[in-house]
Order: C-alpha cells, then structure tokens, then sequence
C-alpha cells in the first residue's frame, strides 16, 4: 500500500532508540524527510546516518532536552513547516502513591504533556495553512486503564489525553489529525527497566521477570519497534485522514476492556 507520503517532511521525538525510533525507521522508510531528536548526540546521530544510507531521504538531527525552553526553541526552529509530528517521551519512574512530591509531578508534567503541548502549538498552525498534517503523540496504556505503579505517567499522559481529544476536532477541518498511540509493552529499554525492578524486587533472574510479564498478555509476547513504527506510519498516511482525535492501543490484547 503506498501510504502518499513521499516528500513529507516529520519531527520525530526521541527517536535515537525505541518506539520513537521505529517511528522514525517507518517514516523514513516511506520517503519522509525527517527531523530527529533525542538527548544522547553519539545514538542520534548513527541512527541518522544509518536512516539516510538505507533510505536515501534528509535527515537533521537536533540533540537537546525538550523538556527545557532551550531545547523546545531549538526543535521548533529547526522543525518549522514540517508535515507531520510524533511526540515521544520516556515515562517517568515507577513508584508509590506516597512517593512523589509535587516536583516530580512537574517533572513528568513538563516531559509527557506540556511539552507535547508546546510542539502542538507551534507546529500546528503551518499544518492548517497548507490544509493537511499529522500529528501522532506516543503515550501509555495507562490512559485506558491505570497502572498503579506509574502514577506520574498516569497523572501527565492522561492529561495530555484530554487537551488532545478537544483540539483535534478543532483542527480536523482544516485537514489536520491529531491521534494518540498507546503502547503497551514494547521490546525497549523502558520495559528493560520495569523488568529489571520486577527482578530486583522478586529476587528472580530478568528472563524469569520477562517471561512472567509476556503470561499476562494475550499475545504472550512483547510488542516490536517495527510494528508499531508501522501503525505510526499508517496513521501519518494519506489512508487515515478519516482518524480523529483516537486512542489506539498497541498492547497485545493485555489491556482488558469492551470498547
């Protein structure tokens, strides 16, 4: 299927490693042009390397935090009049309900809502203009269904979740969608870090930890950065202009709900 998404241009977040990453392999895969961002510059900038030899398409590399002022101006300068947008963020660390003190709220507000937010803001209005965009943010599971050890990313994603539900349909007539991935797990570093602390706390070996998550999800295995890059992609595409302000769930049925 050809997704018509050749000569597009996407800011991809976080994109040196993991589900940003694949994101990132999908688009590029596709013909897109790509602005890549990500803290660590050695990481971001081989998997640029790698993404221009085995695709042939431009890609910038803006290494920074975007959680700072600094950072935001820094990615939005470089990613002015972009097509496409995929926020990412990695998730804040798991915990207790009365662990956490009101900066580490802010922490994870600023990394996984309002700085998605501001790239919205800044990006959106050049998508109007032209009278088509994408914009895909990564989130969690946890918006459908809480996970009581992430109560940060509970908190943030979820309401990054509500701001996106209202402006996408503002923004949908002008040819402009906005929808949320959800994953689940995913083969990444993120899940390498929860099954080490599963380990740790179970005094198990972390391919026991691993195969203990893997029994409680339907599919009996971890998602794959390849395939949800390819949803990504599917949502980028000229087929899912129709696809407004969804959360769509990538967890291998481990989410239980009807609807």
């Amino acid at each position: 299927m050809d997704l018509g998404l050749k000569g597009k241009r996407a800011l991809v977040c976080a994109s040196s490693k993991g589900l940003g990453l694949g994101c990132a392999e999908a688009l590029a895969a596709e013909g897109v042009d790509l602005v890549m961002n990500a803290r660590g510059p050695d990481a971001l900038e081989a998997q640029a390397d790698r993404l221009r030899a085995e695709h042939g398409v431009e890609v910038q590399t803006v290494a920074c935090d975007v959680t700072t002022p600094e950072g935001q101006a820094q990615v939005i300068e470089a990613a002015q009049g972009v097509d496409i947008l995929v926020t990412n963020a990695g998730g804040p660390p798991p915990g207790l309900w009365s662990d956490w003190d009101r900066e580490d709220f802010i922490k994870a507000l600023d990394a996984n809502m309002l700085t998605p937010i501001a790239f919205m803001k800044a990006l959106l209005p050049s998508m109007m203009d032209k009278g088509w965009g994408r914009v895909v943010n990564i989130t969690s599971q946890s918006v459908r269904a809480p996970i009581s050890v992430l109560g940060l990313s509970n908190a943030a994603r979820t309401g990054l979740t509500g701001y996106v539900a209202g402006t996408a349909r503002q923004v949908a007539p002008y040819g402009v969608t906005i929808n949320n991935l959800l994953p689940g797990i995913h083969a990444t570093d993120r899940a390498d870090s929860l099954d080490a602390g599963v380990s740790a706390q179970k005094g198990i070996s972390l391919d026991e930890a691993r195969a203990e998550r893997a029994a409680t999800i339907p599919a009996r295995r971890y998602g794959t950065r390849l395939e949800f890059g390819a949803t990504c992609a599917f949502l980028c595409s000229q087929h899912a202009g129709f696809i407004v302000g969804q959360n769509i769930l990538l967890d291998g049925g481990a989410t239980n709900l009807t609807m």
